[in-house]
Formats: structure tokens, sequence, C-alpha cells
């Protein structure tokens, strides 16, 4: 009896406006997912071009031009995926459809290696190698169409999903957003070392039906583990298309450019703000073409946009800069990642005297080693000192941490070029410890370059954007990693450093040439830190625009925050 009494109040107090934020106890549900979707995406990834040549038979060449195309897309379909979250589905639909998605493409996968008719029969002889049939194809092509998918939905999405279940107009949720970034990463790359040693060594030493079919189950627990905490959840409704605004934006200034410059923005058009999903943005005198979109002329010639707009707008134009400076960034890491598997192959990877051989592949578990160290040292011990220090709730900007971590590709680019010259001199009875100081350095730079990336494209885009905000980082990676490719064709075309055999190149003069590019990146992006201006919001968010959690019990932070 008591218990009825309770849920009609209940009921009234949610209907008039509160929004239970669960925080970390959603946390377990979050994480686990992009933990187990991690742990069963790169699983299946990371030695599929041995797959494709030892299992399908495709020529190298053409396996590599087909997972190239593969990873670019697996980058720039999150753009998509985005748009179609923040316009019409929202984060959690997509991320439900999209891990469901990469679920079929992994089983699908899977039973192409575990079904004989599915793939070619073993090669009889070196030369008697029988090529994949049309349909085999077919079928290893729609699995590949399904992980893009789940690509789609899950990258852009997951990390704001989780930022969405923190209060952001409370200190302890700001916190929870800032610490949530760190330990979202440092699942993302425990999730890989593991990928990168235990199932990678499943499917090549025990069967590939056996190394596919473990990472298709861990995606099974994953979605498991997302829809358990679907009653937790606070789900953030789209508002429609954003595109749409800034399209209209562009054209109003454009249309309006030769009107003269208003005088104050008291000039602009700037109704009271309605939205209770997007927080208002206050104006800013940076980009001013942009106001005359906001413009009431006389006559009127068509309805202003608004002050709100035209400041989306700029948030948009003002990350631009620092997210080019973070491409350069990626092209660093690409090419120390590339070439230091070619370096360990032409040194001694044994282990003391026990005989055991080191993969060269393996040389990347160090750089995640590190990153993994260092981010709960960072995020428990570092952060709460500069804290101290600064007053700031993440102890220091994201521009700052950026900046830090871009220096620090500096360093790994010259330690690695350190490296190669003694290399060069000692040959291949030098150890591959001496490859761990750059790997441990690279590591360290992306704890505070890619999570303060990630940070920053979530705090500073407007909140119906914030999908896109997580696409744009893959997008970076993606430009990256097609530059990085250009960049060595050029390299090696002109100058001859990139050898197949490095000791008859001059790796060390390609990684020099890389740390000077980097070290001018550093100064450019120092100086689109110092134009940079962090927008100034404040958030009101009612009933309308939130979903709440079929919960029934009491909760530990209520946002009634006011605009």
């Amino acid at each position: 009896m008591e218990k009825q009494k309770q849920q009609p109040a209940e009921k009234e107090s949610e209907a008039g406006g509160v929004v239970r934020y669960r925080g970390w106890k959603s946390m377990p549900y979050v994480i686990g997912n992009e933990t187990f979707e991690k742990l069963g995406t790169i699983g299946t990834t990371a030695n599929l071009v041995v797959y494709l040549t030892t299992v399908y038979h495709l020529r190298s060449v053409h396996a590599a031009t087909l997972l190239n195309f593969f990873s670019g897309t697996t980058n720039l379909a999150p753009v998509l995926g985005a748009f179609l979250s923040d316009t019409f589905l929202g984060r959690y639909t997509t991320i439900a459809a999209a891990s469901i998605a990469s679920f079929l493409g992994m089983l699908l996968l899977t039973l192409t290696a575990a079904i004989p008719s599915l793939h070619p029969p073993p090669c009889t002889s070196a030369s008697a190698c029988q090529p994949p049939t049309h349909s085999q194809l077919a079928a290893l092509l729609a699995s590949f169409a399904f992980l893009v998918i789940g690509a789609a939905g899950i990258r852009p999405c997951n990390l704001a999903f989780g930022a969405d279940q923190f209060d952001p107009s409370t200190d302890s949720g700001r916190r929870g957003i800032a610490s949530f970034f760190n330990w979202y990463y440092f699942t993302f790359t425990v999730a890989m070392m593991l990928s990168a040693t235990i199932i990678i060594y499943l499917q090549s030493n025990v069967s590939w039906a056996l190394g596919l079919a473990v990472p298709a189950a861990l995606m099974a627990l994953s979605c498991a583990l997302f829809f358990l905490g679907t009653r937790l959840y606070v789900r953030v409704r789209p508002e429609g298309s954003p595109f749409t605004s800034f399209a209209r934006v562009l054209l109003a200034a454009v249309r309006n450019r030769r009107a003269p410059a208003p005088a104050s923005p008291d000039d602009l058009f700037d109704p009271p703000h309605q939205s209770n999903l997007v927080a208002k943005i206050a104006y800013t005198d940076q980009f001013r073409c942009l106001d005359k979109a906001a413009l009431v002329t006389t006559p009127p010639t068509a309805t202003p946009c608004t002050v709100q707009q035209v400041e989306e707008v700029k948030c948009l134009a003002r990350v631009i800069p620092v997210w080019s400076a973070a491409i350069v960034y990626f092209i660093v890491i690409t090419h120390l990642g590339t070439y230091v598997v070619f370096q360990a192959l032409q040194m001694d990877r044994r282990l003391g005297r026990s005989g055991f051989e080191v993969p060269a592949g393996s040389m990347v578990v160090f750089n995640m080693m590190a990153l993994t160290v260092w981010i709960p040292v960072y995020d428990r011990v570092v952060v709460p000192a500069l804290r101290r220090l600064t007053g700031r709730e993440g102890g220091i900007t994201q521009l700052q941490r950026i900046g830090v971590g871009l220096v620090m590709s500096v360093a790994t680019m010259l330690v690695a070029a350190a490296v190669e010259q003694r290399r060069r001199r000692v040959g291949a009875a030098m150890s591959f410890f001496w490859l761990v100081p750059q790997q441990v350095v690279a590591g360290m730079s992306e704890a505070f370059a890619a999570i303060g990336q990630t940070e920053l494209y979530y705090k500073q885009f407007p909140e119906n954007m914030r999908s896109v905000a997580g696409a744009l980082f893959f997008l970076g990676i993606a430009v990256a990693s097609y530059a990085s490719g250009f960049m060595v064709a050029a390299v090696h075309r002109t100058t001859g450093w990139l050898a197949q055999d490095l000791d008859d190149g001059r790796l060390d003069l390609f990684y020099l040439m890389v740390a000077a590019i980097a070290a001018v990146n550093v100064g450019y992006f120092f100086i689109c830190a110092r134009w940079y201006r962090f927008k100034n919001t404040s958030y009101s968010i009612s009933m309308d625009d939130v979903e709440l959690p079929d919960y029934q019990g009491s909760s530990n932070t209520i946002a009634s925050s006011k605009v």
C-alpha cells in the first residue's frame, strides 16, 4: 500500500521535469559494451590480411587494397552514422542497431571460416591455390558490409552516449565526464592488447573458425550488456538536422554580405532561447562575417537566423583548425606504427635463452601498455594535483592536453631516429628492446593528444552535434591514413629512403623529416590554440528532450538547472 502511494508521486515528479542521471551506476553497461565490442571488432579485423591471403588465397596486393578500402570506409562511415543519430534516431537507437549489425558481420565472417563451402579449399601446393568463387567473395564482402554499418553507428555515438549519463550542470557531473573519457580510452587500449595477443594467437595457431568465433561471442556479450542497462540510461532525443541550420546560416551570410556590419550584438536577431536540449551559447566576436546572417534587414528580405544558430556555426569553424593539426599528429603515429614492425623484423627478437621470438607485429603492445598504465595514474594522481594548482576541473584545458601530446610526438620521432641510426651501425644483433622507448613515448602522447581531442570535440560542439563530434575524430584518422600512404609513396619515389631492406635505405632521415613536420605542426597548433575561444553556455534540460530510464528507486543526481 505504501509502495502504491509512492509511485504516483514519483511519476508526478518526473512529469515536472526531473531528470535522473545515474552517472557511474550506468557505466558497467556502457563501458562493458564498449570493451567487449572492441575485443570483438579488433580481434576480428587485426589479422584479416593473413586470413585473406592464407584462407581466401588473395594476392597480397589485392588483400592490401581490399583492407585499405575497408579501413577507410569504416573510418568515414561514422560521419553518416553521426548525422542519422543526431538528426533522426538518437544515440541509444543508433548504438543498439549498430551493435546488432556488428554481431551479424562477425557471425557471418566466422561462418566463412567454419563452413568449407564458403571459402576456397586448401592449397595442394604452393602453385596450386584455387581462388575464391563469386559466391564466396559475396559472403566475405557481406560480412564486411555489416561491420561497416556497425562502425558507422558505434564509433561516433558510444563516447557521447556514455558522457550523456552524467549531469553537465554540476561539478561532480563535469568531473565524471572528464574521468569517463580517460577510462573509456583505458578500456579501449586493454581490448586492443588482448586482441593483439590472445585472439591473434588463436587465429594463427589454433584455427580460424575458433579465432573468429571468440570475437563474435564477445560481440554478442557486448550487445547483451548494452540492453541490460536500458532501464538506467538517460536518452537524449534528437532535435533535427543541425546541418540544415548550418546551411541556412551560410546562405544568409552570403545573401547579406553587402549589408553594413552590425554596430553591436544588440542589432542582431536574438529571440528567447526555446530549446531545452541545446544550451544557449553566448555571443562571440570571432567570424563576424557570419553575424550578417542574423542581421535584421530593412525592408526584411527573409526571416533572419538567430544568434544561437550563428554561434553554433562558429563553434564548428573554431574546431576545424585544431582538427587539422590533429591530422598531422595521426600521420606521425601512423608512420611510427608501420615502420617499427619493419625495424623489428631486422633485429634480434629472442627473449633470453628460451628461443621464443617475439612477433614483429606485437611491438604495438608496448605502446598500449604505456597508455594503459599512464591513464589511471593521470586520472587519479596527476589531474587532482593539477586541479589544486589551476582550479580547473580537468587540471588543464583540453587544448593544453592536446598540445602536450603534440610536443611528445616530436620527441617520439627524434627517439625513433636515434634508435634507427644505432640499428644501422649494430645490425641484426641489436635487441628489439631498443624500440620500446619510442613506443612508450608514443603511447603517452596518445594519452594526451587523442583523449584531449575527443573531450574537446564533445564539449565544444553543440549538443545536437555530439555524435558528429565523435565522427570527426575518426574522420581525422581516415584522412591521416590516406595522407600517410601518399607521403610514403612520394618519399620512396623521390629519395629512396624507404627501401625494402632498411639497411639499403635511410629510415632515420625519414623519421627526422617527420619530426620536422611534427615540430612545424606544434607551432601551427599553438597559434590555433591561442586564437581559440571556448564556448560559454547555459544548460536547461527538460523532460520533453530526455527519455528517462524506467527505474523505480532513488536517484543520485537531479538536474533542474534553468537557462
